[in-house]
């Protein structure tokens, strides 16, 4: 076969050099094996115009590095002007001072600078040789076997192996696996951050005999797939086999690059992208980069600082003309050119002005760059390391992603919310649901629930009201025999909970462990696994039905009714809980077979199921009354109806959620190895094609879902008994309550979830009846006008199909109306002859790269049609702690809060009122249409009513400033009537089509408090936020914690994603990331108003320093013909601004704190100056200008007409100058500082000391320095001579008075709220942030029916005090008292 090598390679070889440009045009990627190819030169080879796997993520060479480094500074104009000026020195007839001295100050930055960055680089490529030189096992033709080679040599076009436990080396198409369904689960934490298994399988098709061995010598096949992209969901292509059929394959056959396979032995594919143009390669980014709003600012006023040093150079050259012009004779002192002539005037003028350039070029401040990077440093590691916004279930901490924005986080003006999982807890309980038109309540779970909701327990402590110590007999006898050996554990003391938890009886209070899996911590453990989420209790009615479930119930429309005395159609019954069970992603494990890895997993092990304990309540054993009994004034533990009687395996020794060493192995062994990964009992089937039970134990089984919702479903199907024990591309196997028996269901498809759609399905064969179904969940929008409607049934069965669809509706408003999430169940029978028309375009689809999303949508929307409503669920999201409290301090800070969400508006309307976005006192419009025309007018009638209120125009949206009388402030906020919006998506599609539209519709929002939009997509949360931001001008953030929320996150000023149960991707697209929405308050008003003052002020005091410190330079030229002569020596003026003053506004900038947190927290009205660029205006700025001219006057002229007609030389005249410049600037600066520490007093006072202990040694040794003229022992004499104490003394007071009287009078005939924040807290200690959430609990009634939300104990006294005084403050100075209008809802 030698010959068809070397021919092979002949034709590729022709083919590659005419090919290899086409191919970086072509928009897919064609490629084949390499072991065909394996001894050839790698130019001869087909796949060689690919990237290798080897990564390199550094930027320089040794011999690279110094001139591509100074390249990349000179990027900066700042660095190109400073270089420019140090070579313009060295031209002798413009330069001021000795050329040398020039480049000292440009030369340190760019030293420091190059320093850090090559350190960063060389960082870098450490990891990057770590990363190339993991093993990893690559086939070879040579051996015929796998051999283990080094990442940095796969290529595309291998085949590799990957065993259980490692990282994946590549994208690789996923060919082979161990497991017998063709599965592999791998772990995507690395990537994304989802700890939750992802299921990959085998390209459909490729293997033919599922157990037989893979050879990768014999795969002759093509793959064809699209060009490397940064899509992380989405992968499109297929295998050509040489019969010319094609298999298409997905997502969900390529193993990403970095994620961590897990529970297979081993999986085997081909590599299709190496190196940096795999997935994860492609996403991965630095720090992200913004410009903040201050920095722009600061970047107009430096040309500000260029014109003026433009004039000020402009006026020294016209002088130095002038003064030329009108000597009378040639003074000695100038010396004429080589012809023995002098310059012209003119041209003396002009060389002048780059003289004076070079001279007063410490105008543009070189350090305020560096600086401001500095500051900023300190702020972000100050914030991160704050412990109140510390989770402690999560073990999170705040990140901070963007590092340059900081100053942002105090001038947000509107703030844009997710709801689901941003302000809800994301643990979804299930509450209610409606089968065939019967609603069932689940009273007994409602009062499980209320008992949870009344005992003040927080959620991380959820676990211990189910697992305490059973002092009284169970409520209901177990009937599972196998418990008996498990009994004896309770005299140990312990208990253990779901998931791994575990309960010291004798305190009743639990280890760590249960922490992780009880917390309500976004990155928790266990995920969707406490016992308020995995416990249904079932209601009493509806488990009698589901006791008597058969497979062989009759199709919707047969019975008589929706239900009556008679028997029950339990047909739609099972078709409604098989729905709940199957119709989801969630991947099944057992206690036996869970994921190998060393941290804990976030699986959800299932608890017990309710059936055998129930079964006393339906005999009447017990009512809902006695289910839970509060013991009120003893201390007798609650009883525990709900705790299985049953044990589950000891924590210390097979708990699958805790790590434990292999017995008998090393201590040092990090990796928990199993000798089963997938023990499945193999079943034989049935005539009918079931199959007898699996061997597994339901105790055992653990479930883990990408999405609460789907966990909550199929723990509630598994309460009724209908136990979802396996799951397998192939296969889906549900056993049923009461005989046990399993039903089987062949897979056919699975039409995942998409945004679009707001759907998924799931097309089975049904065991018994071999009947094809379609079982379709998703939102009550997206499903009932799916809906059949034959034609050909009776009047009696219309009638009935009706009544179940109106029954149907109606609850779903009744669950919208309590607040619940709520999903519709539908199927759908489908003949043979349907489905295999359908399946072929289905595999078109599949197997296209272009538009293959769009084709996949229309072959689902195809197949769910003339669907048979079946029932609906109501799922509850509970509020996260402190939220209302939370928006109602964003509100009283003076920002607009908008909530979006895909929820219907009715459920988004309940929520809205729970976390207090909308008050009961509010007049709320709601707009709902779908035309185009309707909605033009409902917007123009909207707008008239709401401009028709004058009186209320001052604090709707941010019409009102901060500190007028008509601002809403403190405890006024609710008193007065605000105006709010909600708006569903259609109307909001609509009224974001013409630029019309758009501007009535940001006006009428500008003019409202809150905003809610329902149903809207991703797409709409991003477009109103670019919306907004571009017609108001205003500053906006916007949080959330999914995928669908990267968009929004990315379009705002200020991203902020939640670290919650849905993955990490918003988190990876933000500026900042927090845990809780909770910690939004603190973030906002506290850290950013701290970096917005702090920076302000910085920033200020530059420019100020600056110019007073060079003014002193340009005043001196009226006084020397303006020859740009400086009157202070080089070295001194460049260790003037390097170490004398550099430090102070530094700390300025870092620790300064004109409030504490706890008034600011206390006083959200505070945070408004921010907003307003109250600290950083373009007239503040100019004051500042004004007071440097100023205070150089005085620094300059009151030594001057001290030693005028004396006989000191130009240093002796320059040093008393350079001495009160110093004190002047330095306590200017102490004027300024709000709050002094130890760090303050050091910092201030070692400059002083500093510049006396360089200047006397510079005196010292400066023999002959600067000649003629020479500092030499200047400083010992001066501070020997009792007038230049003097002078010091009186050009310091003289400089300063105006600058002190001005703030002395400003606080007290003008008072801001700030001063009187100040004062107050003097007097009282404000309180910290945990006291300040719980009075805002204890003293704010909760709304009417708001969801389940955690309370808090009262507040000390003392705290309550605080809070009262400064909201007393707040509204008896800035606000007025307004009457509270009646409760008014407009719906348009």
């Amino acid at each position: 076969m030698r010959w068809a090598d070397d021919m092979g390679a002949s034709i590729f070889r022709c083919w590659g050099r005419g090919e290899h440009q086409q191919d970086k045009q072509s928009p897919v990627r064609t490629l084949v094996s390499n072991l065909p190819y394996e001894d050839m030169k790698k130019k001869e080879q087909p796949n060689r115009r690919y990237r290798g796997n080897a990564v390199k993520t550094t930027k320089y060479t040794l011999w690279s590095f110094l001139p591509k480094n100074l390249y990349e500074q000179f990027h900066r104009l700042a660095n190109v002007y400073f270089v420019f000026l140090a070579v313009l020195n060295f031209v002798p007839v413009v330069n001021a001072f000795q050329p040398e001295v020039a480049l000292i100050p440009i030369c340190v930055i760019l030293a420091l600078t190059a320093v850090k960055d090559g350190w960063e680089d060389f960082r870098r490529y450490r990891t990057d040789q770590k990363l190339n030189s993991l093993p990893c096992l690559v086939y070879s033709r040579r051996e015929m076997d796998f051999v283990e080679r080094r990442w940095r040599d796969v290529r595309v076009g291998d085949f590799v192996r990957v065993v259980s436990n490692e990282v994946v080396p590549a994208d690789i198409l996923l060919l082979h696996t161990s497991d017998p369904n063709g599965v592999c689960l791998m772990e995507t934490a690395n990537l994304d951050g989802e700890t939750n298994l992802k299921q990959r399988k085998v390209v459909a098709g490729f293997n033919a005999a599922p157990n037989s061995p893979f050879k990768p010598a014999a795969f002759k096949s093509t793959v064809v797939c699209e060009k490397p992209n940064n899509d992380l969901n989405h992968f499109s292509g297929y295998i050509e086999k040489a019969d010319k059929k094609k298999l298409g394959f997905g997502i969900d056959s390529l193993l990403l690059r970095g994620c961590t396979i897990r529970n297979t032995e081993e999986s085997s594919g081909i590599v299709v992208y190496a190196g940096h143009e795999t997935k994860s390669m492609l996403n991965t980014g630095g720090a992200r980069y913004k410009r903040s709003r201050l920095e722009r600012k600061m970047n107009s006023d430096v040309l500000y600082c260029v014109l003026l040093l433009f004039i000020m150079c402009l006026i020294g050259a016209i002088g130095h003309a002038i003064w030329l012009d009108k000597l009378p004779g040639v003074p000695p002192y100038l010396v004429p050119d080589g012809d023995g002539h002098l310059i012209p005037p003119t041209l003396a003028g002009f060389y002048m002005f780059f003289t004076m350039i070079i001279l007063l070029q410490v105008l543009i401040p070189i350090s305020l760059y560096v600086s401001i990077e500095l500051v900023k440093m300190c702020q972000v590691f100050f914030i991160t390391q704050d412990v109140d916004l510390y989770d402690e279930a999560s073990d999170s901490r705040v990140q901070c992603r963007a590092l340059n924005i900081t100053e942002d986080l105090g001038q947000i003006q509107h703030v844009f919310s997710d709801k689901t999982g941003t302000l809800t807890e994301n643990k979804m309980v299930f509450r209610r649901c409606t089968i065939m038109g019967t609603e069932y309540s689940h009273a007994e779970n409602a009062i499980r629930l209320a008992v949870l909701g009344e005992s003040d327990t927080p959620a991380e402590d959820e676990v211990t009201l189910f697992q305490q110590q059973k002092q009284q007999p169970p409520l209901f006898a177990d009937d599972d025999d196998d418990d008996d050996d498990d009994d004896g554990d309770m005299g140990k003391g312990m208990r253990r909970g779901h998931g791994g938890a575990q309960v010291d009886v004798s305190g009743n209070k639990r280890s760590k462990v249960t922490a992780a899996g009880g917390g309500g911590g976004a990155q928790s453990g266990l995920a969707f696994s406490s016992p308020l989420e995995t416990e249904v209790v079932p209601d009493r009615k509806l488990l009698q039905v589901a006791l008597g479930a058969r497979p062989q119930g009759e199709e919707v429309g047969s019975g008589s009714g929706l239900r009556g005395n008679g028997s029950l159609d339990r047909g739609p019954y099972l078709d409604f809980f098989v729905a709940l069970a199957i119709c989801n992603t969630v991947v099944v494990s057992t206690a036996t077979n869970q994921r190998q890895r060393v941290t804990s997993p976030r699986d959800s092990c299932a608890p017990q199921t309710f059936l055998g304990r129930l079964q006393g309540v339906l005999k009447g054993t017990a009512s809902p009354q006695s289910l839970f009994r509060k013991v009120k004034g003893h201390k007798e533990p609650l009883a525990d109806p709900f705790a299985a009687d049953e044990e589950p395996p000891d924590l210390s020794s097979d708990d699958p959620n805790i790590y434990t060493e292999e017995e008998g192995g090393s201590s040092e062994s990090q990796v928990i190895t199993s000798t089963t990964q997938h023990p499945r009992t193999k079943r034989q089937r049935t005539a009918s094609g079931s199959s007898a039970p699996l061997e597994v134990n339901d105790r055992d089984v653990c479930y883990e879902s990408q999405s609460p919702d789907e966990a909550a479903l199929v723990h509630a199907a598994r309460a009724y008994g209908f136990t979802l024990l396996e799951r397998t591309p192939d296969h889906v196997a549900v056993r049923l309550p009461s005989s046990g028996e399993l039903l089987t269901y062949e897979v056919l498809d699975i039409l995942t979830f998409d945004p679009m759609r707001k759907r998924m399905s799931v097309v089975v064969r049904h065991p018994h009846t071999r009947e094809i179904v379609l079982y379709t969940k998703g939102a009550d929008s997206a499903v009932m006008g799916l809906l059949e409607q034959p034609t050909d049934e009776t009047v009696s069965q219309r009638k009935f199909r009706t009544a179940i669809s109106s029954s149907t509706q109606r609850h779903l408003d009744m669950y919208a109306r309590d607040g619940l999430r709520t999903l519709c169940f539908a199927k759908r029978v489908l003949s043979q002859e349907a489905y295999e028309g359908w399946w072929h375009v289905r595999q078109q689809a599949i197997s296209a790269i272009e538009n293959k999303a769009d084709l996949l949508m229309d072959t689902a929307a195809r197949l769910e049609t003339n669907l048979t409503l079946i029932g609906a669920t109501g799922i509850e999201d509970r509020l996260q702690d402190h939220v209302p409290e939370t928006i109602e301090a964003l509100r009283a800070a003076g920002m607009q809060v908008w909530v979006l969400t895909g929820d219907k508006t009715e459920t988004a309307v309940n929520i809205a009122y729970s976390c207090r976005l909308l008050d009961q006192r509010d007049l709320v419009f709601t707009l709902n249409t779908d035309n185009k025309d309707v909605c033009r007018s409902k917007l123009e009638s909207t707008l008239q009513e709401v401009t028709r209120r004058p009186s209320d125009a001052a604090f709707r949206g941010f019409g009102g400033r901060f500190g007028d009388s008509s601002s809403t402030m403190g405890g006024s906020l609710g008193e007065e009537h605000t105006i709010g919006l909600v708006i569903d998506g259609g109307t909001l599609a609509l009224a974001l089509e013409d630029e019309d539209l758009r501007s009535k519709f940001v006006e009428l929002c500008r003019l409202c408090r809150s905003v809610l939009c329902c149903r809207v997509t991703p797409l709409q949360k991003s477009s109103v936020v670019r919306l907004v931001r571009e017609k108001l001008h205003v500053m906006t953030l916007a949080i959330g914690d999914g995928a669908n929320d990267v968009n929004m996150i990315r379009a705002a000023d200020v991203g902020i994603g939640i670290s919650g149960q849905e993955g990490m991707q918003a988190v990876m697209a933000s500026d900042f990331a927090i845990s809780r929405f909770k910690h939004l308050r603190k973030l906002l008003l506290v850290h950013g108003h701290w970096c917005y003052s702090r920076l302000s002020n910085m920033v200020i005091y530059f420019f100020y320093k600056n110019l007073a410190y060079v003014a002193l330079l340009f005043w001196y030229q009226f006084f020397c013909g303006f020859s740009g002569t400086a009157m202070i020596d080089y070295w001194l003026m460049i260790f003037f601004n390097l170490l004398f003053t550099s430090l102070p506004p530094i700390m300025h900038g870092v620790m300064d704190q004109d409030v504490s947190a706890g008034t600011l927290l206390s006083t959200p009205e505070l945070y408004k100056m921010g907003q307003h660029a109250d600290g950083y205006r373009r007239s503040v700025f100019w004051i500042a200008m004004l007071d440097a001219f100023y205070q150089s006057l005085v620094c300059f002229f009151v030594p001057y007409l001290t030693y005028q007609g004396s006989d000191v030389d130009i240093f002796q005249f320059g040093n008393p100058m350079n001495t009160v410049s110093l004190f002047t600037i330095i306590l200017h600066l102490a004027i300024e500082i709000n709050a002094w520490t130890v760090v303050h007093w050091v910092i201030m006072v070692g400059s002083v000391v500093l510049y006396f202990v360089v200047t006397l040694a510079y005196s010292a040794v400066c023999v002959s320095c600067n000649p003629p003229s020479d500092p030499y022992w200047i400083m010992q004499q001066q501070l020997a001579d009792p007038i230049f104490h003097l002078v010091c003394l009186l050009t310091v007071v003289l400089a300063l008075l105006p600058k002190y009287t001005a703030h002395v009078l400003k606080g007290s005939l003008r008072p801001s709220t700030l001063l009187y924040a100040k004062q107050l807290e003097r007097l009282l200690p404000p309180p910290r942030m945990e006291e300040q959430m719980r009075i805002d609990t204890s003293e704010t009634l909760p709304p009417p029916s708001s969801p389940s939300s955690s309370s808090a104990p009262p507040a000390s006294s003392s705290a309550a005090a605080a809070s009262a005084a400064l909201s007393s403050f707040t509204l008896s100075g800035l606000s007025s008292s307004a009457s509270t209008p009646d409760s008014i809802h407009i719906h348009t």
